[in-house]
């Protein structure tokens, strides 16, 4: 009993800290929030990263699979999911914005639709890095400068499908912040929701000097004007495109 007692206060301490194998802190249903000021990660710039991979079954059938092995018995050990940037799956096209309210009291959105890529040496301290749209390795990136988080109130990170691509369900999508020190911070969205149209992932609220990172993982059959009602951040919302030069 107390082998296993020692093994539930590792995995206790492993939470606060982090793993010392992968160095990084999931956050689950169980486990939802971790105070960055407290992990000594409430400086510099905070990197959102946002990757995903189509799950295989989505890409070619199985009964379609069967004879193709026959003939090329090499496919069998390719690995079961595959990056959403190869061949027959290039449509997909997730997308990493974050709902923005600073403590003057101003509102905005950072995205790659209507080209609000923010700054990040003036308000509102978010900028967007880019805009991936076949699932390459490298995601998108989101920059937030926590050196001026006395300006920031709180900041609603949510990832949305564009255009007529795959559902949720269809894809492993995965966000992981990596601040300046500590611990990176993984959340998973590994919820199914066939219909849904957008997700927030996590919040991070300034509660007097505390940077909370909150997991919430919500999907919403909606766009960015539902999740905006979800938590009541009142901005104006219209169709939206986005910049080829980014692509």
């Amino acid at each position: 009993m107390a082998i296993w007692d020692n093994l539930w206060r590792g995995r206790a301490a492993q939470f606060d800290s982090g793993s010392a194998a992968s160095n990084s802190i999931e956050l689950t249903r169980r486990n939802p929030s971790v105070s960055l000021t407290k992990q000594g990660a409430a400086s510099g710039n905070l990197r959102v990263n946002l990757s995903w991979r189509m799950r295989s079954s989505d890409i070619e059938g199985r009964s379609r699979q069967s004879g193709r092995l026959l003939r090329n018995p090499l496919k069998l050990f390719q690995p079961d999911v595959v990056q959403a940037h190869t061949q027959g799956v290039v449509n997909v096209d997730l997308d990493l914005g974050c709902l923005y309210e600073l403590t003057d009291g101003s509102k905005g959105v950072v995205q790659p639709l209507g080209s609000f890529f923010g700054d990040l040496n003036g308000p509102p301290f978010v900028k967007l890095s880019g805009d991936d749209r076949f699932g390459a390795p490298s995601g998108e990136t989101i920059f937030v400068n926590l050196d001026h988080r006395e300006s920031i109130k709180r900041l609603l990170f949510f990832v949305y499908i564009y255009d007529q691509t795959p559902a949720f369900d269809r894809t492993h999508a995965h966000v992981t912040l990596y601040p300046s020190n500590g611990p990176r911070v993984e959340i998973e969205l590994d919820e199914r929701a066939p219909q849904a149209r957008s997700c927030a992932v996590f919040s991070v609220e300034n509660t007097k000097g505390d940077l909370t990172v909150r997991r919430e993982v919500k999907f919403v059959y909606g766009f960015q004007a539902e999740l905006d009602r979800l938590y009541g951040w009142g901005l104006q919302w219209g169709r939206g495109y986005k910049s080829q030069s980014r692509a």
